[in-house]
């Protein structure tokens, strides 16, 4: 476990880190992610934290004989939506998060297990 000002300057540093995480993932809470598929006949509309916020459907492309499509083009419409959301998230985080050598964990430092 840290102490003394070695401590002290770790935890102001994880402080804030926590701080601009939260930051960070405010912001993408409020940017929005579009995605189509089957040429814009399906269309999601997430956060940058992953929520779902709309998914419109063309009328065209709602055929009672073939659900089936229409629940494919959604499936991959809503799978890319996540991976960009996911995608963004990673980027803005790793600028804030350490990166630490093989081995050492900061939890370890800080006392945890």
């Amino acid at each position: 476990m840290l102490s003394g000002a070695l401590g002290n300057m770790v935890m102001n540093q994880v402080q804030k880190m926590q701080e601009d995480i939260g930051r960070i993932e405010k912001e993408l809470d409020r940017e929005r992610i579009e995605v189509s598929s089957g040429g814009g006949m399906v269309t999601v509309t997430i956060t940058g934290m992953g929520d779902i916020l709309e998914i419109k459907l063309d009328p065209a492309v709602v055929d009672p004989g073939d659900v089936q499509m229409l629940e494919d083009l959604v499936v991959t419409a809503v799978r890319e939506a996540l991976r960009k959301a996911q995608e963004e998230h990673d980027h803005r985080l790793s600028g804030v998060m350490p990166t630490l050598p093989p081995g050492l964990n900061l939890s370890r430092l800080l006392g945890g297990r």
